[in-house]
């Protein structure tokens, strides 16, 4: 139950059913923003419902985007890149860095000035990532702390295509260079280190934008602007990560996730979680604008220490994930999630301090964390803020006796506002 901005969860209780999740996050912002560059009216339906979401359905509407809403369906009327104008005030992404990054890309190119700022924690996270390549095409940005930080204040205008290497693999940095390239002149080439999430790739090309994928770390975008179109917006998994593994964990649980995405970069925690023991089946139901859709299909089992290596794919379900070591048999170590430092809260931290109020010992490193696998009990946590870390929180609490308060709850509405119901309507009374 809700408590003002606490989530009490009492446990154990087995998950059985099937259930929808909401729209993937990142998909919901890509289609929003293709919508409003196409030229014609184009419907979304299940877009994605958190606070995220929301912030570039703002941003985009104060940079002359009309968009209403028919029922469960989101209808946009875009008038093309050209047609954007320049917003009457600053644009707030809240703590969307998805949001920001991608109107960075989005904004380089226009010819008037625009000012995005976020919440206290968004100012903080790290933006030169995003900078410094747009810069590359020509893009005048700049930022507080020499340009590493919001606000950052954007001077549109002419940009020109050439070869841009990235030195970290971020999907929303690679979306930000892919929208600046589709408003320069000649060809933009742009190399990550390692191949990051390409719902980007898949989505524009399959509206028609000219984007080549050269090889697994290599696009090339010339300028232009995707087809009208009409999209349901399959759910996410990474939120479908939670109910993985709360399944997983729960005795007695089985559960069916419906219509969700299975694009392959995103489905690494499936087999994570494969290599810990856990008993879950992933079935295609086809595609739809170039992404793979299905259900996955969980069974309770018990797991056992299976140590792994993160990357960019698996970096949002490393907190579930987690949770998942610290009810298996053995001593999980995480590696290479550095990345974690840096996102709605210090995770590596915040994983760290969260767990063992649960009882469980956690050893953080570096770039990562050892969990010590065990016997968890229920506690008092807080989410700090931090929408992932409330709800592996509440997925540990589901499968322990006892009580379990989660507070600062009202995080979770950055991506998930409806988790504690949905959690509700998938559990068994006691």
């Amino acid at each position: 139950m809700t408590v003002a901005n606490e989530f009490v969860v009492v446990g154990p209780r087995p998950l059985r059913g099937r259930v929808r999740i909401p729209g993937d996050k990142g998909i919901s912002h890509r289609a929003l923003i293709a919508a409003a560059l196409a030229d014609g009216v184009s419907t979304i339906a299940h877009l994605g419902p958190g606070d995220d979401v929301v912030r570039t359905r703002h941003a985009l509407a104060a940079l002359g985007v009309t968009m209403t809403v028919d029922g469960g369906t989101l209808e946009v009327t875009g008038r093309g890149v050209e047609a954007l104008h320049e917003p009457a005030n600053d644009i707030d992404c809240g703590n969307s860095g998805t949001t920001m990054r991608m109107l960075a890309g989005l904004l380089a190119g226009r010819p008037f000035p625009s000012v995005l700022i976020g919440d206290d924690s968004l100012s903080q996270r790290p933006m030169q990532r995003v900078i410094a390549p747009l810069r590359v095409l020509g893009a005048d940005i700049d930022g507080r702390g020499d340009g590493g930080v919001a606000p950052l204040v954007i001077r549109g205008g002419p940009l020109v295509g050439t070869r841009v290497e990235l030195e970290v693999a971020s999907g929303q940095v690679k979306t930000a260079l892919v929208l600046a390239g589709l408003q320069a002149s000649g060809t933009t080439e742009i190399v990550e280190p390692a191949a990051s999430r390409d719902h980007t790739e898949r989505l524009f090309s399959a509206l028609g934008a000219p984007i080549e994928r050269i090889d697994e770390r290599t696009i090339r975008v010339h300028a232009g602007a995707p087809d009208p179109f009409t999209a349901d917006v399959p759910g996410d998994p990474s939120s479908a990560a939670f109910f993985v593994v709360a399944a997983t964990i729960t005795p007695g649980s089985e559960i069916v996730i419906e219509d969700v995405l299975l694009n392959p970069g995103r489905l690494e925690f499936v087999e994570v979680l494969r290599a810990m023991g856990a008993d879950i089946s992933v079935v295609s139901d086809g595609d739809h604008l170039g992404e793979p859709v299905g259900s996955i299909k969980v069974r309770a089992t018990d797991l056992h220490a299976a140590s792994f290596k993160c990357s960019e794919p698996i970096i949002d379900e490393v907190p579930v994930l987690a949770v998942a070591a610290a009810f298996a048999d053995g001593a999980t170590e995480i590696t290479n999630a550095a990345e974690l430092r840096v996102k709605e809260s210090n995770r590596i931290t915040t994983v760290e301090q969260e767990l063992t109020k649960l009882g469980v010992r956690v050893d953080a490193t570096a770039d990562g964390l050892l969990v010590h696998g065990g016997r968890p009990h229920a506690a008092t946590c807080t989410s700090h803020g931090d929408h992932r870390v409330a709800m592996a929180i509440a997925v540990a609490g589901n499968a322990l006796e006892g009580e379990s308060h989660i507070q600062e709850w009202g995080s979770v509405a950055v991506s998930y506002p409806e988790f504690a119901q949905d959690l509700e309507r998938l559990t068994v009374a006691k």
